[in-house]
């Protein structure tokens, strides 16, 4: 029977290398957070016109999971692991899940080494869409050690977003490089933005250590470079408006592009981590 996925940390496994690895990943943030880790896989019945879903049966995915949860304890011994079996669509329960859960997690489905060859109704992408949570969308190759990236443009939901980087941060035992792009063709009027509201959450968070730079670019791409350097990367949905179900072009850019784990942060409460 399936624990409860309320405040977990819900991860889609599939069957490729790909889909166990974001498990090991997704693991880690669970320990980080100190939250359990659910894992489900989903059976899509309606892809298959035997009786049988598509890319096995009942008993390879019960092995698939006790596999996946084998690797969740070995990658972290100390986080409550459970499991669940769904059928329908992987973003469809993965979408239900964030309803409850404190963070839900997918493979990349291949986006960061052949963006290309990936429509724009992938999993990874509809999930980080559409998602009422954090979504953590995990990659193929495993991260560098390097620092945790956090994008800033002064918005409200970037000071969100710097909030929950800075925990994230602290809970990693990680440096915070903080980045704002100012674009080439406009007047800088907010000299100090950066630092100031970085400075603000660093008086909570005491034990992070962060760089800021304020650089002249296209915001995608200076981010993007950033990003290949990064352990982690942090970026705000900006998709909380009229069309919620949008991502906004420096999200898009990183999700396609960044070879580092992505943090989609959306669906929570910005005065609950901001606090500037």
């Amino acid at each position: 029977m399936a624990a409860p996925r309320h405040g977990a940390v819900v991860v889609g496994v599939g069957r490729s290398a790909e889909g166990l690895t974001v498990v090991r990943t997704a693991a880690g943030e669970a320990a980080a957070h100190d939250r359990p880790l659910h894992l489900m896989h989903a059976f899509n019945w309606a892809a298959t016109g035997g009786p049988a879903p598509a890319g096995g049966t009942r008993i390879d995915a019960e092995r698939l999971l006790e596999r996946a949860g084998q690797l969740a304890s070995d990658a972290a011994p100390g986080v409550a692991v459970s499991g669940e079996i769904v059928e329908g669509s992987p973003v469809e329960a993965l979408l239900r899940a964030a309803g409850t859960a404190f963070l839900v997690a997918l493979g990349d489905g291949g986006i960061s080494t052949c963006p290309a060859c990936v429509a724009a109704d992938a999993p990874a992408v509809e999930l980080a869409a559409r998602a009422g949570c954090p979504v953590l969308i995990g990659r193929s190759e495993p991260a560098p050690p390097g620092p945790l990236l956090v994008g800033y443009d002064g918005s409200p939901g970037a000071r969100h977003t710097l909030g929950y980087a800075f925990d994230c941060a602290e809970r990693r035992g990680a440096r915070l490089l903080a980045v704002r792009v100012v674009e080439p063709e406009r007047r800088d009027a907010d000299d100090g933005l950066l630092e100031a509201a970085v400075n603000r959450h660093a008086v909570r968070h005491p034990g992070v250590a962060a760089d800021c730079q304020t650089v002249r670019g296209v915001p995608a791409d200076v981010l993007l470079d950033r990003s290949r350097s990064a352990q982690l990367a942090v970026v705000g949905a900006r998709g909380d408006g009229p069309v919620r179900s949008s991502l906004g072009e420096v999200s898009q850019a990183l999700l396609y592009h960044s070879p580092a784990p992505l943090i989609v942060v959306r669906g929570l409460d910005p005065g609950a981590r901001e606090g500037a």
